[in-house]
């Protein structure tokens, strides 16, 4: 790592952090946002050429590259000053088998690719990218459970290559109707290859009111089974969509009314981890400051290395750099969520980064006031003299 200069910012030109501010503007106007959302959602159903655009503003901002070589320069950028990268291949809901299959097979290349570099300490996957939404939602159909069963096959060939690879393999959560039978395939995944490590990773959602009951019943089946806990914590992506879900069809919301609700549930959940940290991993997937300084106090409490291998933070590219860096400048182990894919197939992803950003109160702001500051210093000359 560069001690001499390990100021948030200092993996960006100057260029880039001008594109980052332009974007957050546009994200601190919900209005403006949802309309040029819209646009982007008609240009490219008419199949308009609108890649370069997108290159040049949010696909640039919050994506690596096109391909897992293509996102090399950013892993090796952040890695200077010590923060990791996950590669995320970012492309969202399967639709027929040779989708399924290369989805698979991108995969299978990021844990081996994981393997061969110490900058990428996880590999990561969708599993709605392995089979049909039906599948995940257990619809009542003729060839279900054939279907459910090549899809637990499929999952089962990513935890083995993790295991034989040693490389932990994050599992992000779905929408809540696609969730249960992606639970019970990566229980069974932990029971199998957690015995000596920790390597397959459930995530929770903890904007969920089931969720922390559900950890508490996975610690308890780890300590039964005599296996390692690898769980992801994140406050949650589809907020609005599972609230608009369960009033339509008049059920109750399976998330919490209010922000203060899931961030109790967050912390609560570092609580629990930790107190078990003999049989769980803690993968910290948070922007929230509060939530990390709460885990910095746990691991201290435990008189944990700031580097211990169990304890991960980890924010999105392109988002919460602050954060991220000033974490990694303390020794602790901190990655960056870097998708990659096709500009096309990333669209959702990047419809969600701009549906989230707008939502969540003060984030934008945030992000467009450290950026703007950033571009004062600079001017000023107290930053070298990064282009």
């Amino acid at each position: 790592m560069n001690q001499t200069d390990n100021k948030p910012f200092a993996y960006k030109t100057s260029s880039e952090l001008k594109r980052a501010r332009f974007i957050f503007w546009i994200f601190k106007y919900p209005g403006i946002a949802n309309a040029l959302q819209q646009l982007l959602k008609i240009a490219l159903k008419l199949n308009l050429p609108v890649g370069f655009i997108l290159k040049k503003t949010v696909y640039g901002h919050f994506v690596g590259g096109g391909s897992i070589e293509k996102s090399n320069d950013v892993i090796e950028r952040m890695a200077v000053y010590g923060v990791q990268s996950i590669l995320d291949y970012s492309v969202e809901g399967g639709k027929d088998e040779k989708g399924f299959r290369h989805a698979l097979i991108e995969t299978r290349r990021t844990i081996y690719n994981a393997s061969e570099n110490q900058n990428i300490p996880f590999a990561v996957f969708k599993p709605s990218a392995l089979t049909y939404e039906w599948v995940l939602k257990q619809e009542n159909k003729p060839e279900l459970d054939r279907e459910t069963r090549a899809f637990e096959k499929r999952m089962c060939m990513l935890f083995k290559l993790a295991h034989d690879q040693h490389v932990p393999l994050l599992v992000d959560a779905e929408d809540v109707a696609f969730q249960d039978i992606i639970d019970h395939i990566v229980e069974k995944g932990m029971r199998i290859f957690n015995k000596a490590e920790p390597i397959v990773y459930q995530t929770l959602q903890m904007y969920r009111t089931d969720r922390l009951d559900y950890l508490k019943r996975l610690i308890q089946d780890a300590e039964k089974g005599n296996y390692s806990l690898g769980i992801k914590l994140v406050r949650g992506a589809y907020l609005e969509k599972e609230r608009e879900i369960a009033a339509a069809q008049g059920q109750q919301s399976p998330v919490y009314p209010d922000k203060e609700g899931t961030d109790n549930a967050y912390n609560d959940a570092l609580r629990l981890c930790m107190q078990h940290f003999d049989r769980v991993a803690v993968f910290n997937g948070t922007h929230n400051k509060q939530s990390c300084d709460l885990l910095k106090q746990l691991m201290k409490e435990k008189g944990l290395d700031n580097t211990d291998k169990n304890v991960y933070f980890a924010q999105l590219y392109g988002m919460s750099d602050d954060l991220s860096f000033n974490l990694a400048s303390e020794s602790y182990n901190v990655a960056k969520y870097l998708p990659y894919g096709p500009v096309k197939q990333v669209m959702p992803y990047l419809m969600r980064r701009a549906e989230e950003n707008s939502a969540v109160e003060d984030q934008a702001d945030n992000e467009y006031k450290e950026i703007t500051n950033e571009l004062k210093r600079r001017k000023q000359g107290n930053h070298g003299n990064k282009q």
